[in-house]
């Protein structure tokens, strides 16, 4: 056994002599010829070199594992991050187009607010129903895109409300009744030509029969 760690022991010194050998001087491979010669005078320095090289290559052994391990782990963490970028453009992509979305919303609705309504045909003769005269009431805001709802100021700042707008005088006096029913009890009809408020007995001569289901 001790011949055989000798004969370790003497290769490896030959082959650190070798490697080197080119870049030794001739003291130094003197100094290495003489430290062979007592590492073969002395088997146990030997086995002890050949245990202590054996041990760190073990080491290095093992220092490679844990740094291909840890190679390992940078590699998944670079995955997982490359994959956390990505998810989060994907979100920010979402977000501007969810923002877009709703700008060109609001954008249409502000349009459609500052929208101009369309013109009302006034042409003919048209019945409205009134509902009231109010004093110091202002409901003109009310009247915008709702041809429905209505109303103008008297001479003396009266406000007159009318509901309601039909060509049909009978269909007027239904639902004059109707609103009656409802409790508004001054609601009455009033007419106008061609966009201006005329007094009811200018047209009522030109009316048509009554319906014969038209209630009382």
């Amino acid at each position: 056994m001790k011949s055989k760690i000798s004969l370790i022991a003497i290769l490896m010194i030959f082959c650190m002599a070798f490697s080197v050998s080119a870049q030794l001087s001739r003291k130094e491979k003197k100094e290495m010829k003489k430290m062979a010669k007592e590492l073969k005078r002395n088997p146990e320095q030997m086995k002890a070199m050949v245990e202590e090289n054996e041990s760190l290559k073990s080491s290095v052994a093992s220092l490679n594992s844990q740094v291909e391990n840890l190679e390992g782990q940078l590699s998944n963490k670079n995955a997982e991050i490359a994959a956390a970028k990505e998810e989060a453009q994907e979100a920010k992509a979402m977000a501007e187009a969810q923002r877009q979305r709703a700008n060109e919303m609001a954008k249409k609705a502000k349009d459609a607010n500052n929208q101009e309504p369309e013109a009302l045909d006034e042409s003919g003769t048209w019945f409205k129903v009134q509902v009231g005269a109010f004093e110091n009431i202002d409901m003109s805001e009310y009247f915008k895109n709702n041809p429905n709802f209505s109303g103008e100021e008297t001479d003396d700042g009266l406000q007159r409300i009318t509901l309601g707008r039909f060509r049909d005088y009978w269909e007027a006096d239904k639902f004059k009744k109707t609103l009656r029913k409802m409790g508004v009890k001054e609601a009455w009809i009033v007419p106008y030509k061609e966009g201006v408020r005329v007094p009811l007995k200018e047209v009522l001569e030109n009316l048509s029969a009554r319906p014969a289901d038209a209630g009382q």
